[in-house]
C-alpha cells in the first residue's frame, strides 16, 4: 500500500498524493476519524451509465447497504441527490429520513444522522460519499464537520482525476476489518483475570463483531441459551439458537450498530422462560448481557395485561410487506382499503380517515372504523387555513403524534371536545412529488405512546401511501375522463319508436383505458327508422374519437335521406378524407315497419341474428363489402330481410362472441341457442342475459362489447 496518508491531508505544494491502495477505504476512514462519524461509504459513477456503484464501506457490515449497492442517479436517496445537485445533503435523524427518504427509513428505521456529498471536480463528477453518526448527533452539522467533509471529498476527486489521467482505474475495495485490540503482557494477564471474573457472573455475557458473530461467551450464556459455548463461537446468535431465529432479534442488533445506542429485547425460551437481552454497541462490535426477565415471567403466569396485545410493526419484513401492498392499489378506494386492512391493524389503530387536498380545502376520500360515519363529516370542506392538527401537519409536511386527548387539547384548545371519541392520533401528511396530496389520520381507542422507531415507520408509510394516493387520484381522474368521453360519444338513451322496441348495452374492454371504438345508434325519421352498430379498431382515445365521427356521419347521411348503400359508401369515403390509419366494421339497416322488412348493408361486420316470432333463430347471411377505410371505391350491396311483428334482431360486436380458446362458430351457435330460449323476455332483461352469456359482464374482456336489440311491434 503506497498511500499512507491516513489523515487525508494533501502533501506540501498543494498537489494530491499519489493514488495508492486501498485509496477509497483509507480516504473514507480518515474522513470518518476527522468528523467522528462511525460509518460511511464511497460510491463511484459507473462508466457509461447513470448509476452509482458502492466501492467501499467502513464501520458497518456492507450487508446493511445491500439494497443500495447500485443506485440510479434519479433515485430518491441522499447520495444520488448529492450528485444531482452537486451539494452536501444533511439528514438530521430518523424523522427527517422518514419524511424525505421513506425508502431508506423503511429498511433502516433507526436513529442516525447522515451526510452525503458529491465527489467532483469543476467539470466532472466521479461519485459520492456518505457518513453516518449515532442519533445523538446534534440536529445541525457543524461548520467544522462541513469543512472537513467538503475538503476530503475535493481531495478524493483530485486523486480520482489523476488516476483517470494516468489510466489507472480505481476498483471497488473489500470491507476493512474491524480494528483489533492490542495488549501488553500486563494487559494480557489482566484480560485473563477479567475472563475468570466474567465466568463467575450469574448472568450471561457475550461479545459480537460487526457482523453479529460471537467471539466470546461465558458459561452463564451457554446455560441460559441452552447451547454450548463451542457451538456459539463464530456464529450469529439468531442463527445458532433456534428460538431466536426471528427477524425482530436481528433487527435489534442492526438498530444498536447503526444508532450506536443501547438497545434491548425480550425473548421466550421454550417452553416458558423469558430472557432479557441488552446490547451495548461500540465501533467494532457489540457486548450483550443476558439475564432472566422475571417481570415478564410473572406477567405471563397471571395472563397478559390489558393493552399488551396491541399489534406493532415489529419486523422489517412486515414493514416491507405493507409497502408492497400499497403498490397494488389502483383507485383511491383501493388505497383507503389497503391502509385499513394492512397498515391500521399492524400499528394498533382502530379507525382512520384519508383526506385529499384540493382547491385549498380538505375532502374526505374514505374512512374506516367509525360506527357513525357522521363523525368524519366535519373534515369535509375544511379550509387548509383552519387551525387544526391535520391542516398544520399538511401545511408543514411534518407528521403530528398525540399520545392522549389531554395532549391534543393542550396544543389545540379549541378542540376541547374531540368528536370522534378516540384517545390518541397520528396525523401523517401525504406528500408526493413535492406537493401535498392529502393526509391520513390514524386514531386509537386508548392512549397510545409513539416511540421514535414507530414514528419513523409511520412517517415512512405515510410517504408510500402518498405516492399510492397520487397514482390513484390520477387513475381515477383518467377513468372519469374516459367514462365521460365514452358517454358523450354514445347515445344517452334510445328514442321511443311506435313500431320498434329497442335496448342496448355497452361494456368497455378491461385492458386499457376503459374506453373503446364500439358504437351503436338508433335514428328516428318520419316513416322509417335506421339502426347502426360498428367497431373501430383499437381501445383508446383515438378509436373513440373516430367512432364519434362515424356515428355522427351515419346520423347525418341518414337524416338527408340517403339509402343504406349510399350511407355506407359515404361513410367509407369520409374515413379516407379524415386521413386515419384505422379501420372500422359496420352494420347499417333501414327499418320499414309498413312493409315489415329491414334493408341491411354490411362492411366486414359479424352477421346479425334474427329470432322469428315462432322462436326459431337464424344467422343472417348478408351481402356486404370490405371494412370501412380499406378501399375508397368499395360498394356495399344491400339485403332485404323480413321483419314480422314479434321478431327480434340482435346486432352485436365481436367482443360478445370472441374469447380465447373458443371457436367463433361454436360461440355464435351458443348465442343463437340462448336467444331462442330467452327471446320472449322483455328486451332489457334479454340484453342483460345475453351480455352475461359467456361471462363478458364479469370476467376480463380483451375487447369492447356492444349489443343492440330491436323487436318489431305490430302497427296500430
Amino acid at each position: 500500500m503506497s498511500d499512507r496518508q491516513g489523515s487525508g491531508q494533501a502533501p506540501a505544494g498543494g498537489r494530491p498524493a499519489p493514488v495508492g491502495k486501498p485509496l477509497l477505504s483509507l480516504t473514507l476512514t480518515a474522513m470518518m476519524d476527522d468528523v467522528h462519524a462511525h460509518a460511511g461509504g464511497v460510491y463511484l459513477l459507473a462508466p457509461h451509465e447513470p448509476v452509482l456503484e458502492m466501492a467501499a464501506m467502513a464501520g458497518l457490515p456492507r450487508a446493511f447497504a445491500a439494497p443500495w449497492e447500485r443506485v440510479g442517479l434519479s433515485a430518491p436517496i441522499p447520495v444520488a441527490e448529492a450528485v444531482r445537485e452537486r451539494r452536501l445533503i444533511w439528514v438530521s435523524g430518523e424523522e427527517q429520513m422518514a419524511s424525505r427518504y421513506p425508502r431508506i427509513a423503511l429498511v433502516l428505521p433507526y436513529p442516525f444522522a447522515l451526510a452525503a456529498l458529491p465527489v467532483a471536480t469543476g467539470n466532472k463528477t466521479y461519485g459520492a460519499v456518505f457518513v453516518t453518526w449515532p442519533g445523538s448527533h446534534p440536529p445541525e452539522l457543524s461548520d467544522r464537520e462541513r469543512d472537513h467533509l467538503t475538503a476530503a471529498c475535493d481531495r478524493l476527486a483530485l486523486r480520482l482525476e489523476r488516476a483517470a489521467e494516468e489510466q489507472r482505474p480505481v476498483h471497488p475495495e473489500p470491507e476493512l476489518p474491524a480494528p483489533a485490540t492490542t495488549a501488553t503482557v500486563a494487559g494480557t494477564l489482566g484480560t485473563v483475570e477479567v475472563a475468570r471474573m466474567v465466568a463467575r457472573l450469574p448472568y450471561g455475557l457475550c461479545a459480537m463483531d460487526l457482523h453479529g458473530r460471537i467471539s466470546y461467551a461465558n458459561a452463564a450464556t451457554a446455560e441460559l441459551l441452552g447451547v454450548r459455548v463451542s457451538d456459539l463461537l463464530g456464529t450469529q446468535l439468531w442463527a445458532s439458537v433456534p428460538w431466536l431465529n426471528d427477524p425482530v432479534y436481528e433487527d435489534r442488533y442492526r438498530a444498536a450498530l447503526l444508532s450506536q445506542q443501547v438497545t434491548s429485547f425480550v425473548a421466550l425460551r421454550p417452553p416458558g422462560d423469558w430472557l432479557s437481552f441488552r446490547l451495548y454497541p461500540s465501533t467494532n462490535g457489540l457486548s450483550v448481557r443476558i439475564s432472566r426477565a422475571r417481570a415478564v415471567t410473572e406477567m405471563t403466569r397471571t395472563g397478559p395485561r390489558r393493552g399488551d396485545d396491541t399489534p406493532r410493526l415489529a419486523t422489517i419484513s412486515h414493514v416491507l410487506s405493507l409497502a408492497s401492498a400499497l403498490t397494488e392499489a389502483a383507485g383511491v378506494q383501493d388505497v383507503v382499503q389497503l391502509v385499513a386492512d394492512e397498515v391500521a391493524p399492524a400499528v394498533g389503530s382502530q379507525a382512520l380517515v384519508v383526506l385529499g387536498s384540493r382547491a385549498g380545502r380538505l375532502h374526505v376520500l374514505g374512512h374506516r372504523g367509525y360506527p357513525d360515519a357522521h363523525v368524519v363529516e366535519c373534515f369535509d370542506g375544511m379550509p387548509l387555513s383552519a387551525q387544526t392538527p391535520g391542516t398544520h401537519a399538511l401545511n408543514s409536511g411534518v407528521p403530528a403524534f398525540f399520545d392522549s386527548r389531554q395532549q391534543l387539547e393542550r396544543l389545540y384548545p379549541s378542540l376541547n371536545a374531540t368528536p370522534d371519541g378516540m384517545a390518541a392520533w397520528a396525523y401523517l401528511p401525504l406528500i408526493a412529488s413535492g406537493r401535498p396530496v392529502g393526509i391520513c389520520v390514524l386514531a386509537y381507542a386508548q392512549p397510545h405512546a409513539f416511540p421514535a422507531d414507530e414514528r419513523a415507520v409511520l412517517t415512512s408509510l405515510g410517504g408510500l401511501a402518498a405516492q399510492a394516493l397520487e397514482r390513484a387520484l390520477l387513475y381515477d381522474a383518467k377513468l372519469q375522463l374516459a367514462h365521460g368521453l365514452q358517454a358523450a360519444l354514445l347515445p344517452p338513451s334510445l328514442p321511443s319508436l311506435p313500431s320498434i322496441e329497442a335496448a342496448a348495452r355497452y361494456l368497455p374492454a378491461t385492458q386499457g383505458m376503459d374506453i373503446g371504438g364500439d358504437f351503436y345508434d338508433l335514428v328516428p325519421s318520419r316513416d322509417r327508422a335506421a339502426a347502426v352498430i360498428g367497431d373501430v379498431q383499437g381501445h383508446n382515445v383515438t378509436a373513440a374519437g373516430l367512432m364519434g365521427q362515424i356515428r355522427t356521419a351515419v346520423r347525418a347521411y341518414t337524416t338527408v335521406g340517403q339509402p343504406p348503400e349510399e350511407v355506407m359508401g359515404s361513410t367509407n369515403r369520409l374515413l379516407f378524407d379524415l386521413g386515419t390509419d384505422l379501420f372500422a366494421s359496420c352494420l347499417y339497416l333501414r327499418l320499414d315497419p309498413a312493409r315489415e322488412v329491414a334493408v341491411m348493408a354490411r362492411a366486414g361486420h359479424p352477421p346479425p341474428l334474427l329470432r322469428r316470432p315462432d322462436g326459431k333463430v337464424r344467422v343472417l347471411d348478408l351481402a356486404g363489402g370490405p371494412l370501412l377505410g380499406i378501399d375508397a371505391s368499395a360498394t356495399y350491396p344491400t339485403t332485404e330481410v323480413p321483419l314480422a311483428p314479434g321478431s327480434v334482431l340482435t346486432l352485436y360486436t365481436d367482443g360478445l362472441i370472441e374469447s380465447p380458446g373458443v371457436d367463433i362458430e361454436d360461440a355464435l351457435a351458443d348465442l343463437g341457442r340462448r336467444l331462442a330460449e330467452t327471446g320472449d323476455q322483455p328486451l332489457d332483461t334479454l340484453a342483460d342475459s345475453l351480455v352475461r352469456h359467456g361471462g363478458t359482464a364479469t370476467q376480463e374482456r380483451p375487447d369492447d362489447v356492444a349489443l343492440l336489440l330491436l323487436r318489431a311491434r305490430p302497427l296500430d
